[in-house]
């Protein structure tokens, strides 16, 4: 039996080298779904060949804002994402992730018009098929947890889930998107810190306790702090705590409980070194699960 499901994000020609090293999961990467040329057959050819290798495939949608202040806008984003989630069903996504942009109201709104975007999403999608909402590492964007369950609460449908983008939550909840010392807030994230933020995740966690970790430094573009995603051992949150929290939390809170969910931890690193920081994830969890075991 599987703990988890691990890997991390491939187009179709890189399948074969993730299923050789040994991953589980693959996720298709936002930019399939924006280039012309991925027609149907693409998508197709995702699937049969994902299908034999891979026990979960997700995708990323494309890179578009929820809620905006105009209608049209909404309109057009909606169409683009409909397809783009069509193509994800195509390849045999279970999970069709995303991010919910920028706000523009700063307030109730927001969780309103993002609800309807996501109600009409589920119009599109198959039964089987579940839409994740990812955290964020700032306040001008929409998806803090509890953002995200406000937004999961006025849907009602247990088809929508959260998806922690770990190095995100960490930004968020220690401000460093306000003050940039990472160094500090590094100081901070104790096992215990994730155990809690684990916790608070479980009940948005419907199917699926769904994963996302890179280590991240930050750059300023004028007065706003960006995050920088950095190959792993170079940036924050340091490692060790979280691989013990993710460790007990999954061995201790949904494994010997019993719980109904497939857990899966999707690396979303550097291109340039994203396999090998794949499996050194990957291998410093499972360190500290054979305490737990």
């Amino acid at each position: 039996m599987l703990l988890f499901d691990w890997g991390t994000y491939n187009s179709l020609s890189t399948l074969a080298k993730a299923a050789t090293l040994g991953m589980k999961l693959t996720e298709i990467p936002p930019a399939d779904f924006s280039r012309r040329s991925r027609g149907p057959e693409y998508f197709e050819s995702y699937r049969e060949f994902a299908r034999k290798a891979f026990t979960t495939v997700t995708a990323h949608a494309p890179y578009y804002n929820v809620v905006s202040d105009s209608k049209l806008v909404r309109q057009r984003v909606l169409k683009a994402m409909k397809a783009a989630l069509r193509n994800a069903a195509l390849a045999g996504a279970e999970i069709f992730n995303l991010h919910l942009g920028w706000k523009v109201y700063g307030g109730d709104k927001d969780i309103e018009l993002a609800a309807e975007f996501i109600k009409e999403l589920l119009k599109e999608a198959p039964q089987n098929m579940y839409i994740s909402l990812e955290t964020t590492y700032t306040r001008r964007q929409l998806g803090s947890i509890d953002e995200i369950k406000a937004i999961i609460e006025a849907i009602g449908d247990e088809r929508v889930i959260i998806s922690l983008q770990l190095e995100n939550v960490f930004m968020y909840e220690f401000h460093v998107d306000e003050h940039g010392n990472f160094h500090q807030a590094d100081r901070e994230a104790t096992k215990e810190f994730w155990l809690n933020i684990l916790k608070k995740a479980l009940p948005l966690s419907k199917g699926f306790l769904s994963l996302r970790f890179a280590q991240v430094t930050g750059i300023y573009f004028g007065r706003r702090l960006l995050k920088k995603r950095v190959p792993l051992g170079k940036g924050y949150p340091s490692l060790t705590p979280l691989a013990q929290a993710l460790a007990e939390f999954m061995v201790k809170e949904v494994r010997e409980k019993e719980l109904p969910l497939r857990m899966h931890l999707i690396y979303t690193g550097t291109p340039e070194t994203k396999y090998e920081d794949t499996i050194t994830l990957y291998a410093e969890i499972m360190k500290q699960v054979v305490q737990h075991i």
